[in-house]
């Protein structure tokens, strides 16, 4: 299966927007393509035509494939509610309140998540993933089911993105590529570094520096943009995201901001590459 992951160094890196992207890029191609985020938490959701809930932004995901969106692009939405629980739903359809005392069925989860993203490989000739948070929340990783444990169900090589804009970026990158254990490391075949204001080129001798110690090359730097899907995270609330659109008329606007944002992105991003890694180059 050909298939591409994009994971971040933390939350609101930029990797829904890459991987809408990248959904954009290998549909262009005439590729069959559909975007796969296992686990999201955001209470900004989308109604399908066959009536199941799913993420805001796998559904525009999935217009970037020219596609429908569909409930097992996301099976897992976890809706958040009150001081620490929230509502899970399951393949697009409400199964459970979650809280402390009430702990997420987790088996279930996973089982949802394999058969989900069987649904999708079976539909498309490239599917393109998204992570969840950062990729390497330590005190999670027994019950990660959305970054690399999801990387290693769909055998998927990984981008790594980081976010300049909040700075620290070459830790966060390094960082995170520390705290993974080797084999998963394995799996990270390229970084992007994200939202970068200015000359790109005074970024070299950092960027040749991260390359020498991971042995991972950077496929671009891409510049600081305007341009939002609908907020999931909640770092991204207080974040300046210019016109957001919503379905109907918006749906086209956002497209027409996602094609002008693609195009402007070949001169950023090494599309030869990330078509290597997924192995359709």
């Amino acid at each position: 299966m050909n298939n591409i992951m994009v994971l971040g160094a933390t939350s609101g890196a930029g990797k829904t927007t890459i991987a809408a992207m990248l959904c954009r890029h290998f549909a262009s191609r005439g590729m069959r393509v559909s975007p796969f985020k296992s686990q999201n938490l955001s209470l900004n959701s989308y109604v399908t035509a066959t009536g199941e809930e799913i993420g805001i932004s796998q559904a525009y995901q999935a217009w970037a494939c020219g596609t429908e969106p569909h409930w097992a692009m996301n099976p897992i939405l976890l809706k958040p509610h009150g001081a620490r629980g929230m509502q899970v739903v399951l393949k697009g359809r409400p199964l459970t309140n979650v809280g402390p005392d009430n702990p997420a069925p987790r088996e279930m989860l996973r089982d949802a998540v394999v058969e989900a993203y069987g649904v999708i490989a079976a539909r498309s000739d490239i599917v393109v993933l998204e992570g969840a948070g950062g990729a390497a929340e330590i005190n999670l990783s027994d019950r990660d089911i959305a970054n690399m444990a999801t990387a290693e169900m769909a055998d998927a090589p990984v981008v790594l993105v980081g976010d300049i804009d909040r700075g620290g970026v070459f830790a966060g990158l390094y960082g995170t590529f520390l705290l993974l254990p080797p084999e998963r490391r394995k799996r990270i075949k390229a970084f992007i570094i994200n939202r970068f204001r200015g000359d790109a080129s005074i970024l070299a001798p950092g960027i040749e520096k991260l390359e020498e110690l991971t042995g991972i090359p950077c496929a671009g730097v891409l510049p600081l943009s305007r341009f939002r899907l609908p907020a999931e995270d909640s770092l991204d609330l207080g974040r300046d995201r210019g016109t957001v659109a919503g379905t109907g008329d918006g749906q086209v606007a956002w497209m027409e901001s996602l094609e002008q944002l693609y195009t402007s992105s070949k001169e950023h991003l090494d599309y030869a590459l990330l078509e290597r890694i997924a192995g359709t180059g």
